[in-house]
């Protein structure tokens, strides 16, 4: 097999989830091409999918000491040592977005780690470009807006989100803070029917069932607001315990009471923690 049969398979087999097949085809295969950044940066890939971080950042690291200047490659290790708080991800990702900056995908990473970093003007600017380059990718879309809200902007935040969600419906985490960004931009209503939209995508999302559960009290719909303190509690481990009693607490007392409690101690803090995380 040559190399770019080798990444044609690997890749589709990420595309299709095979992470593991992925990384297996490609770490049989590795001897053959042992300083080739490319296969070393998707297998690096692979194995962050399948929660092998610390592997996995090794492999980004080995992928700088070999050098590139393929601007794909250096923008997923860029991005994929940023989770680490790595210092070389922003000269990485830079020197990619340098290199390509007509490609999307450059624009994108190094916009979102320099929003992240506090660079809030930069970070949208490239995600601007960033969007104007490939208008219908949701993930662009959800890191302009992630990018605004960090910059205090919630108007042109929500917009972002709003698109994100319209082109892809089924991203749950997107709903979720499109729903608590809706909050912080004093629309409730609808904010709060985006919390429970994205609850039910994320089954397994604790934080998700709780905030949405006060939502749809604070909106009259008590059915819904029990079922979704039902699922975080079936999903909940034991720290979660006195969070979720005071929760069903706030269900007990009514609208006013959950409202006040989601806007007031749960939402604003749920939203900072999720827009600084890489989804």
């Amino acid at each position: 097999m040559d190399r770019d049969q080798l990444l044609t398979q690997a890749l589709g087999l990420g595309e299709e989830g095979d992470w593991q097949g992925s990384a297996e085809l490609l770490r049989d295969h590795l001897g053959d091409f042992p300083e080739d950044a490319a296969i070393h940066c998707w297998l690096g890939v692979a194995e962050q999918e399948l929660g092998l971080g610390g592997v996995a950042y090794e492999r980004f690291k080995h992928v700088l000491s070999i050098g590139t200047e393929d601007p794909y490659v250096l923008a997923t290790v860029g991005n994929g040592i940023a989770y680490f708080d790595d210092p070389d991800a922003e000269q990485t990702l830079r020197t990619a977005s340098i290199l390509a900056p007509d490609v999307a995908v450059t624009r994108l990473m190094y916009g979102a780690y320099l929003a992240r970093e506090g660079f809030t003007e930069q970070g949208v600017e490239e995600l601007t470009a960033a969007r104007e380059l490939d208008p219908d990718d949701p993930q662009i879309a959800y890191e302009l807006g992630v990018g605004w809200a960090l910059a205090g902007d919630h108007g042109r935040a929500t917009d972002a989100l709003a698109d994100a969600v319209r082109l892809d419906p089924e991203d749950g985490w997107a709903r979720v803070v499109f729903g608590l960004e809706l909050l912080e931009a004093y629309r409730f209503e609808e904010g709060a029917g985006e919390l429970m939209s994205g609850a039910r995508i994320r089954e397994d999302d604790v934080d998700a069932q709780v905030v949405a559960a006060l939502a749809a009290a604070a909106i009259g719909h008590d059915g819904t607001a029990y079922e979704m303190l039902e699922r975080a509690r079936m999903r909940s481990a034991e720290p979660d315990v006195a969070l979720l009693t005071a929760v069903e607490d706030r269900l007990d007392a009514g609208p006013d009471a959950a409202k006040e409690m989601l806007e007031e101690d749960l939402a604003p803090d749920l939203l900072r923690t999720r827009l600084r995380e890489r989804p």
